[in-house]
């Protein structure tokens, strides 16, 4: 028992004594493999920074971190426009306040720019220079005795108006411009259509200067108080506005400056475009009371013209005429004898329900037509044949609103001029057969019904407007070859 304990005593000595060898090897070697292992991971570290500098990398790997930096970009970019779709954007500008800096800064700025513009306009002189120019340096055709110059002669012509006017001049010598007009054999160009397309020039640009320093919000667009300052500021140099008596000239604005309107807002916002206007044929017919007065021209040519003085005058005491109780509106008792009453009164209960808006009372017998609104009437009635008096008529045609007329939509519209015709002592007359010549002349593209756009394009649709609304334009469609043959006959007798 002792040499067993003893015996145990001695192996436990033993392990005792050969613990601590053993326990030297294991840290050892423990710590050999943990210092193999922080190299490892130092290795690691080092090597994972190498790769993410992309340093070393082929073309496949730097391709690979190039479409991962796109698109992490592409993530952020519609982060943050989810983060701003969350407020409404700001769509609409407060105007700065009269009198404010910015109001001020505003329209110094306006004003040095367009007196810089107008600086470079050619002024009546400089023109009359350039023609001398053209004239002197241009030479004869001898087959037409026109004056013409080939691009020599354009570019010679261009040093000397430079080196007389100025460089202002120089932009109208352009290669371009000289290929805009036609040539003859010899490829030379007129002359006189070159300088009249510099007058042109300059005259549009000048108008649309004056316009734009009426422009009081700076918006492009003319309210109507606008239009008609600047037509007042036209009247002293119109040669045949001259004389206008001043008591006349507010009320005159009031008329020209309707027709712009009627041609250059369709959509009645009340004010017009100014490049529309500037483009329009409305600038051009006011351009021509430049022109000194014939002493043999008639007072039908004169009145011809919209913004003539004759026509102004006409179209007022029109409608003094037609306001029988001086309210200074015409009911539609008043407008049915406009035109000595030949227009039908389905037409003038359309116009009514079309184009005039209610009283404040909201009543029908408030509702009547004022001035501005009789002269969209008449302008309507005298330009059927333009896009935009057609589309006045045809909403009082479209009886039911739908765009486009049917059948019975002619049928109706027709019985009123077929009973002042039969009333006026004339033949008797199909309503049907008037129908099918109606369809025959517009060819609708449905069979069916006629649309605005078939009227638009079969070229005739004012003849069509005058037929159902008015006797004297169906008279005059169903007298229209005697009426051919009245024309031609003072042209074969001279």
């Amino acid at each position: 028992m002792m040499y067993g304990g003893g015996a145990g005593d001695g192996r436990d000595r033993d392990t005792a004594v050969s613990q601590p060898q053993s326990l030297k090897k294991f840290n050892n070697s423990s710590s050999s493999s943990s210092s193999s292992s922080s190299a490892s991971m130092l290795w690691a570290r080092n090597l994972r920074r190498y790769i993410g500098s992309g340093a070393g990398l082929g073309s496949e790997a730097l391709m690979e971190l190039e479409t991962k930096r796109i698109l992490l970009d592409i993530f952020k970019e519609k982060q943050q426009k989810s983060a701003e779709a969350a407020s409404i954007p700001s769509f609409y500008k407060k105007k700065p306040e009269e009198g404010s800096i910015s109001h001020r800064v505003q329209r110094l700025a306006k004003y040095r720019f367009l007196k810089k513009q107008s600086d470079l306009l050619l002024n009546a002189d400089d023109l009359d220079a350039m023609w001398n120019c053209l004239r002197e340096n241009c030479v004869i055709d001898d087959s037409t005795g026109a004056e013409k110059m080939n691009y020599e002669d354009f570019c010679h012509i261009a040093s000397v108006c430079t080196e007389q006017i100025g460089p202002k001049c120089r932009r109208f010598f352009s290669p371009s411009n000289f290929m805009k007009f036609e040539k003859d054999e010899s490829g030379r160009i007129a002359i006189l259509p070159f300088y009249l397309y510099v007058m042109r020039t300059v005259s549009l640009t000048q108008a649309r200067i004056d316009m734009s320093e009426l422009d009081e919000d700076s918006d492009g667009f003319l309210q109507a108080h606008e239009m008609e300052a600047y037509i007042r500021g036209l009247i002293p140099n119109l040669a045949q506005l001259r004389d206008m008596p001043t008591a006349f000239v507010q009320m005159y604005c009031r008329i020209a400056a309707r027709k712009f309107f009627f041609f250059c807002d369709p959509h009645r916002r009340g004010k017009a475009c100014i490049k529309k206007v500037l483009l329009s044929n409305c600038l051009q017919e006011l351009m021509e009371l430049h022109q000194e007065t014939e002493e043999e021209a008639t007072d039908t040519e004169q009145a011809e013209n919209w913004f003539s003085l004759t026509s102004a005058q006409r179209i007022c005491d029109m409608f003094l005429a037609l306001d029988k109780d001086t309210n200074g509106t015409l009911s539609k008792q008043e407008l049915k004898e406009y035109a000595e009453g030949t227009l039908t009164e389905i037409f003038i209960e359309r116009v009514f329900d079309e184009h005039i808006r209610r009283g404040k009372s909201g009543g029908g017998n408030s509702r009547e037509m004022d001035f501005e609104s009789f002269l969209d009437f008449v302008l309507a009635l005298e330009n059927k044949d333009t896009p935009e008096g057609l589309t006045y008529l045809f909403r009082c045609l479209d009886l039911q609103g739908r765009g486009f007329l049917t059948t019975a939509d002619i049928h109706s519209l027709f019985r009123d001029v077929h009973h002042k015709w039969v009333e006026g002592g004339n033949y008797e007359l199909c309503i049907d057969d008037v129908r099918d010549e109606i369809w025959d002349m517009v060819k609708p593209a449905d069979p069916l019904k006629i649309t605005l756009a078939d009227l638009l394009s079969c070229k005739q649709g004012g003849t069509v407007a005058s037929m159902l609304i008015d006797l004297r334009g169906f008279w005059a469609h169903d007298n229209r070859e005697n009426l051919l043959q009245e024309e031609e006959e003072p042209e074969e007798e001279q």
